[in-house]
């Protein structure tokens, strides 16, 4: 029996005759000379090899033919050098740029990629799939057609077959084109077909391509069952179009349209969603949303977002269609803005239009906020000599109301302001110190009020001061080396009282008690409203930092605030200033404020909290609290839970989880005469409750099992309406890896939702996970 060997022969070399191998060795032959010049040599080897120099060679015995990117290995294979023809025969395996075929018998012209495969088996390295054929055509490097043909990404199971798999009559390729055309196909799921077309077409990689796309299902309770089927548009590479004609069981027919373009100097995206006649409700209805981007000449930014529907239970009904962080506030916004630098001054000059569609409800009417039609204004800094800093902005806004129903009696009209300060700072390592002084002015043109016109103004002066210092030191914290930090900081603010009766409110509201805010100099946001204030805020944090990669592990800290005499303008519990005391009575005599604790902790991959606690001294009870904790052991298992209190008003407990709940390993299958069935069981969803009113807010529950080579989802969502109203809906979802995603999509609701989901597929990080992976 010949041994192989590395020696090599100079076959196309006229000096060495055209003679059989020695039978002992193995030869190796560069088979090129023949060859058209400059074409890529041929390279033969095998155990034996004989053949004419420069005109054909036959090789027998491991043989192997590499030309290029082509690689083909076989019982026997023969090379002729004048049609550039190579012949093979038994066991043949031909790989071409990641691509591998398998098979009895090839034919191929290299130059060309010209020829055919007997009974080929075939796998494909963009889609990570492959199949069985009767014969493969090849017609070129780039075009090829199977005939009898099946793909899939799975193995055989213990039924003898694939999961999944596609049959078709025939498939042409064009790798060109990036386009699959399948004949007479069927997808079949554990034998049972699921899905027939006379023609179906398919991308070959990631890139986009023109073509119908798999049907989505989708069920709830406000319109049934939900049956469409996309049509994808690759107008260019720029631009495409999603159109979606769907069928509802309880409404009709209705259609969606997504159109994206992406230009230079501008973007954007374009959704419709049409219902020419709902049965249920007898009218027609419909969704528009826009977002455009750019940039125009003279270096002005411009954005316009909007989103319109039909009518005030659109929100209710097709809730996947609404997408809001307010459902029932519906805003449209244009803005631009240019940024100029003159004479050491860095200014933006800015203009913006918003107006408001709202959704109301007779048993739960809602005051919209006000419309700006138009806002105008200037904002700038500049730093002056000796270490002076100067900081403003004005405006003019005119402020409307939607015309929905809402008040006639809350004012509307115009408002000048302007904001102004200078501060000297003090910075250096480890402290600084900032005084400054500020002004608040603005005038007032009522148009419409319950006391008619009338013209308003006012100026409120503000003076802070701001010091703080960092201290440092190393730390061994759980055997790493560790840097901590000591920051205690002290914020002091005077401003004068001055009596709001009188100026409306177009856009303050009280801020948040939080770790920001609390070294704020005023309570409130927007303009209209100025807390009077004489107070010091004072407040440490502590941090611990991971001296080898610079990661924050630790943060905790607290503030109060001292009081210096009465505070008169104070925000409510619900956010709205409060006013309503005469100029002499105090409204907040409280010396000490809440106080203030806040810490986020990540000692460890697996752990993570988050906290903010305000409470209140004089009481001695907790106002507000939110704290969170998430535990996340390894790669698609994380826990999450969080508790927010705001007394009075809302209590709540959320807890998000995706899980494994069951695995199956392919050793386990194999002894149990499954085969390749194995997999694993993902449990994944979010709860609210509202403790307040012992219920179930908005709920996600559902389940992912990953095959392998398919994934199915099923997803059930509830979103309330109301106290007494939800709507429901169940996703269902069947990835067959290597082909396509069959039914609803319910990926977007889950990675929105679910704090931590991670996609089973095409998750970059997934190779850190498995590090930091507890075992199993």
């Amino acid at each position: 029996m010949p041994t192989p060997l590395a020696a090599a022969a100079a076959l196309c070399c006229a000096q060495v005759a055209a003679q059989p191998a020695a039978p002992a060795a193995a030869a190796s032959a560069p088979a090129a000379a023949a060859s058209a010049p400059g074409a890529t040599p041929v390279l033969l080897q095998a155990d034996r090899i004989s053949g004419r120099p420069d005109l054909e060679a036959q090789a027998e015995g491991n043989a192997e033919l590499q030309r290029g990117p082509i690689t083909i290995r076989a019982d026997r294979l023969s090379y002729d050098s004048v049609s550039d023809l190579a012949k093979a025969e038994g066991s043949v395996r031909i790989t071409h740029e990641g691509n591998r075929f398998t098979g009895p018998e090839l034919q191929l012209q290299l130059q060309r990629f010209e020829g055919y495969f007997l009974q080929p088996e075939y796998f494909f390295a963009a889609t990570g799939a492959g199949g069985q054929a009767d014969r493969i055509d090849f017609i070129d490097d780039q075009r090829s057609q199977l005939w009898g043909a099946t793909y899939s990404s799975c193995g055989v199971d213990g039924g003898g077959g694939p999961a999944w798999l596609l049959e078709s009559k025939r498939i042409r390729l064009d790798r060109e084109a990036n386009e699959g055309v399948a004949e007479g196909a069927v997808l079949r799921f554990y034998g049972v077909p699921i899905l027939g077309a006379p023609v179906m077409s398919f991308p070959l990689s990631d890139q986009r391509k023109s073509g119908w796309l798999p049907p989505s299902l989708n069920l709830d309770n406000k319109s049934g069952v939900e049956v469409g089927v996309p049509y994808y548009w690759n107008i260019a590479p720029n631009r495409d179009a999603t159109i979606t004609p769907t069928i509802m069981t309880r409404r009709g027919l209705s259609a969606d349209a997504q159109f994206r373009y992406l230009e230079p100097r501008y973007e954007g995206v374009l959704d419709l969603h049409l219902l020419p006649h709902d049965r249920v409700t007898g009218a027609s209805r419909h969704a528009f949303r826009l977002f455009h981007e750019g940039d125009a000449s003279q270096g002005i930014h411009y954005r316009l977002e909007g989103l319109r529907v039909s009518d005030d239970e659109y929100w209710k009904d097709f809730s996947q269609q609404s997408r809001s962080w307010t459902p029932r506030l519906l805003a449209t916004d244009l803005r631009a803005d240019r940024r100029f630098d003159w004479n050491g001054l860095d200014a933006t000059v800015y203009g913006r239009v918003q107006a408001w569609q709202v959704l109301q409800q007779d048993d739960a009417r809602i005051v919209a906020p006000y419309q700006r039609s138009p806002q105008l204004g200037l904002r700038g800094s500049r730093a002056l000599a000796g270490g002076f800093e100067t900081a403003f902005e004005t405006e003019v806004n005119h402020f409307t109301r939607p015309t929905d129903g809402q008040d006639t009696l809350l004012p509307t009209g115009t408002r000048v302001h302007a904001l102004g300060s200078i501060s000297r700072p003090w910075r250096a390592p480890g402290w600084w110190v900032v005084p400054k002084l500020a002004v608040n002015t603005a005038q007032y043109q009522v148009d419409r009020s319950a006391t008619g016109r009338y013209d308003v103004s006012r100026t409120i002066p503000t003076f802070s001061l701001d010091a703080g210092m960092v201290f440092e030191r190393e730390a061994q914290w759980f055997g790493k080396a560790t840097r901590q930090t000591l920051e205690p900081r002290l914020f002091y603010v005077n401003t004068p009282y001055r009596d709001q009766r009188d100026t409306p409110n177009f856009d303050a509201y009280g801020k948040d008690f939080n770790a920001v805010s609390v070294y704020s100099d005023n309570d409130f946001s927007g303009i209209d409203r100025v807390s009077d204030a004489n107070m010091l805020t004072a407040g440490v944090t502590t941090r611990l930092i991971d001296a080898a990669t610079g990661a924050e592990r630790l943060r905790l800290g607290m503030a109060q605030r001292v009081r210096f005499r009465d505070q008169r303008l104070v925000a409510n519990p619900d956010g709205t200033p409060n006013i309503d005391a005469a100029q002499d009575e105090a409204v907040s005599t409280q010396r000490l404020s809440d106080l203030l604790v806040f810490g986020t902790a990540a000692l460890s991959p697996r752990w993570s909290f988050d906290g903010a606690v305000q409470y209140d001294p004089d009481s001695r009870r907790t106002v507000r609290s939110l704290l969170s904790a998430r535990y996340s052991p390894g790669p698609f298992r994380t826990i999450s839970t969080s508790y927010r209190l705001a007394r009075g008003l809302s209590e709540q407990l959320e807890l998000g989880w995706q899980w494994p709940l069951y695995r199956r390993d392919a050793a386990a299958a194999a002894r149990s005469g499954a085969g390749a069935c194995s997999g694993t069981l993902y449990g994944v969803g979010r709860l609210n409750y509202s403790l307040r009113d012992s219920r179930i807010t908005d709920s996600i529950v559902g389940v992912e099992y990953d095959a392998g080579c398919w994934i199915g989802r099923i997803v059930a969502e509830r979103l309330s309406t109301g106290r007494s109203e939800a709507t429901t809906r169940l996703l269902l979802q069947l990835e067959l890896v290597g082909l396509s995603r069959l039914g609803s999509n319910p990926l977007k609701v889950l990675k929105d939702n679910v704090p931590g989901y991670r996609l089973l597929r095409d998750d970059p990080d997934a190779a850190y996970d498995a590090a930091v992976a507890a075992p199993d």
